[in-house]
């Protein structure tokens, strides 16, 4: 096995992070990867497009492999569940007035605000 496809096969066995989302545009999926610039593809069905996206992620490494340069390393970031936030005075005392009204803290108000957010 030349040394390419060695580092082929092990590339595709690092779990690089992605982001799946419907395209109504093209009635399909699309997909993408952060971590590896332009490495992108679609498909008709959320799983078509894992699949395409498993052949584009192997052909975007083998492209970068052929030029002689060295494959990224999947995104290892740790988080801490903690970030501080500066805001308006305003905005922190309307945040502060309904955590009370509702029973809550002012964390978890923000936090179930964020959630709904990042639901969507």
């Amino acid at each position: 096995m030349s040394s390419i496809e060695e580092k082929l096969n092990e590339f595709m066995h690092d779990a690089y992070r992605f982001y799946l989302t419907e395209n109504a545009d093209k009635k399909g999926y699309d997909i993408v990867y952060p971590d590896l610039p332009g490495c992108t593809s679609f498909g008709s069905s959320a799983d078509e497009a894992l699949k395409n996206g498993d052949a584009a992620r192997k052909e975007w490494a083998r492209a970068i492999l052929e030029t002689g340069k060295e494959l990224p390393k999947p995104c290892e970031k740790e988080y801490s569940g903690q970030f501080r936030l500066r805001l308006p005075k305003s905005l922190h005392k309307r945040l502060a007035q309904r955590a009370q009204e509702e029973g809550t803290s002012l964390n978890q108000l923000c936090i179930h605000i964020l959630s709904q957010l990042n639901s969507k």
